[in-house]
């Protein structure tokens, strides 16, 4: 037997080493031909040490959470300083999870019951707010700001009603949103705050890290983020109870606590009662909240261990990557509203906005349109105004003010890239076609 694992394991090193050597001969990026090659708006950024982690949680074939989810659950705990952090299929999960776990009988008074009101952004990602109304709260939503695309503070202040229980925010594009302000109607108004980190991993406010302000808060992996494990996401919380909800809510609603694999771990499996069943009823199989399957898997939580090695490194790419374009089209400032980073903000930006002035001479779609016609993705600030859309028109809802910003996003807003995929020969191509444009040039000729 010992034998035969020596084997195993100078077979599975021999693999790996394979597998880093295809990695480098098959994957590692080539020069940038303008004449050929896109500029995506995002996309994944890896080596060979993601292929290699990824070959390796494969061959211990376990699939679902093991090894590899337990290091990258502690190591994104530790790198917010949190005590908890719960990874599950997408940042669109985490949400779910995030709001749901407010909705918990286990929080008393507390809780949040159907027709509480929860004030968040017209202008943002639809998965943000679908868990309010998924869990029959009402959202509220305030306008924004167009240089930060973040709520206004002063329309934050006037969303405050007697129903209001909850905040949920998103840093828009990685920009943090004013905290000073949301932290003071939390303390003020006894509200939950859940923080939306998706697009935001590593900026900072006040020197610190965003996703550490909130009652929890949640980040995404998806390839279009600042790390990536294909599919995944996580709540992050420095509560205990509260991250206690959040894996019942994630694991099937269940009231059991073991890891897979593990039985009995309190002692207790047949030995207590719960609500009418049985006396010592199988506590694997009890279940005290409305729960999901949210979990991902090992093979992810395998390449999320080397990503957030390198996240230091994506976020420096990034600042670099907006500010060069930020310098270089400040020269069309008179005919676009360039991003700004807002006092006490440090972002780590998910990508460059832009907004075409009324009276630039030009629309949106034809700056987009001839971007794209030279192989430059742009992408729309997310919903724009999500009350616009289908999805949304017949919801319950407030609205505190006028939504004029969040409509001129969904008419004149959108972003190119800064992700750390994008080099120098990149950026000189975006900054060459703004330029070309501005010049008069347009899609198909001059």
């Amino acid at each position: 037997m010992t034998e035969a694992r020596t084997d195993a394991a100078a077979t599975r090193s021999e693999i790996l080493d394979l597998v880093g050597r295809y990695a480098r001969e098959r994957h590692t990026p080539g020069p940038f031909d303008p004449a050929r090659d896109p500029v995506r708006y995002a996309g994944r950024v890896f080596g060979e040490e993601e292929l290699r982690a990824l070959v390796d949680s494969a061959l211990d074939f376990y699939l679902t959470a093991s090894r590899f989810t337990e290091a990258f659950e502690a190591g994104f705990a530790e790198y917010l300083g949190l005590g908890n952090a719960l990874f599950v299929n997408s940042g669109s999960s985490a949400n779910l999870a995030a709001v749901t776990a407010l909705t918990s009988p286990r929080l008393g008074d507390r809780r949040l019951q159907p027709g509480d009101e929860v004030v968040t952004v017209a202008a943002g990602f639809p998965s943000t707010v679908s868990p309010i109304v998924q869990n029959r709260l009402v959202p509220v939503f305030v306008d924004v700001r167009l240089d930060d695309y973040n709520a206004d503070p002063d329309a934050l202040r006037a969303a405050i009603g007697p129903r209001t229980r909850a905040i949920v925010l998103a840093h828009t594009m990685g920009v943090p949103y004013d905290l000073d302000t949301v932290m003071e109607l939390v303390a003020a108004h006894d509200l939950w705050l859940v923080e939306d980190n998706c697009d935001a991993l590593g900026s900072r406010y006040r020197g610190r890290l965003t996703g550490t302000f909130g009652h929890v808060a949640t980040s995404s992996f998806y390839p279009a983020h600042h790390i990536t494990t294909g599919e995944g996401g996580m709540v992050v919380t420095d509560d205990d109870a509260l991250a206690a909800i959040v894996r019942s809510v994630r694991d099937w609603g269940r009231d059991c606590y073991c890891a897979g694999g593990e039985n009995n771990t309190c002692g207790k499996r047949f030995a207590q009662q719960f609500g009418t069943l049985p006396f010592g009823y199988d506590h694997k199989y009890v279940y005290s909240h409305l729960g999901y399957n949210l979990k991902a898997t090992d093979m992810q939580a395998a390449i999320g261990t080397v990503q957030l090695a390198r996240v230091d490194e994506f976020v420096a790419a990034r600042k670099r990557n907006h500010a060069r374009l930020r310098e270089a089209l400040a020269l069309y400032a008179d005919r676009l509203v360039l991003p700004t980073a807002p006092p006490n903000t440090d972002p780590s930006w998910f990508g460059f906005v832009v907004t075409v002035r009324e009276d630039a001479g030009f629309t949106r779609g034809e700056l987009a349109g001839y971007l794209e016609s030279r192989r430059i993705e742009t992408r729309s600030l997310f919903s724009g105004n999500l009350l616009r859309h289908p999805a949304f028109a017949g919801i319950e809802h407030r609205v505190v003010g006028e939504l004029s910003v969040s409509d001129a996003i969904t008419e004149r807003t959108f972003f190119v890239g800064v992700y750390p995929g994008i080099d120098d020969g990149r950026l000189d191509y975006i900054v060459e076609a703004f330029g070309r444009f501005m010049a008069g040039e347009r899609a198909g000729g001059r």
